[in-house]
């Protein structure tokens, strides 16, 4: 594994550069979930037991799937933050996968002609209420009945909004589940 040293961002602020030893130059996407885990405080102190394996690697996994915070594993298994890192990756990369998944649904309209994806639905709406698509952070979690709920946090007037939908992905199925995620989909009236 290389050593990366980070040397700044591209102009548009899309990207980090990083270095390695040798003078190569990588580039890694500012994307939610990189400024989620960078953005996430740090566990300082964790009291450990004498029995270390106090949760189950599959139960870690588990709950880091059904959206809980890695600090809040680590204080609810009496468990360090670094094991808890250690096994966040895989499923991290996961809850990527279906936000990247429930971006290209397509949604039906009147015509073939019509479809648009998920995601270009969801932000022209807020892009015509002058939203910054950059200022978006979504997030995924599994229920337990193995559907995904998909979350978009925005900003608008009021501080902070947030939308909502449950998404299947065996069926490539999204629905809303408050009202601005039934707004942003066209099913009702823009909430007051």
């Amino acid at each position: 594994m290389r050593d990366l040293r980070l040397t700044g961002k591209n102009p548009e602020g899309t990207h980090l550069t990083l270095t390695d030893g040798q003078g190569l130059e990588y580039t890694v996407r500012i994307s939610d979930t990189l400024r989620a885990t960078v953005n996430q405080p740090r566990l300082m102190a964790v009291e450990i037991s004498d029995d270390s394996e106090n949760m189950s690697v599959k139960e870690i996994q588990r709950r880091l799937r059904s959206g809980q915070s890695m600090d809040t594993i680590a204080r609810d298994g009496r468990i360090s933050i670094e094991k808890v890192e250690r096994f966040a990756g895989p499923i991290l990369q996961e809850r990527v996968y279906i936000l990247d998944q429930a971006f290209l649904v397509l949604l039906r309209k009147d015509s073939v002609r019509d479809q648009e994806t998920f995601y270009d639905v969801v932000t022209s709406r807020l892009v015509a209420r002058e939203v910054d698509s950059d200022l978006l952070s979504w997030n995924s979690w599994r229920l337990d009945d193995g559907t995904w709920t998909i979350d978009l946090s925005y900003p608008n007037r009021d501080g902070q909004g947030n939308a909502t939908w449950n998404f299947d992905l065996n069926r490539r199925l999204i629905n809303p589940t408050n009202e601005n995620g039934r707004w942003m989909l066209g099913q009702e009236p823009a909430v007051r």
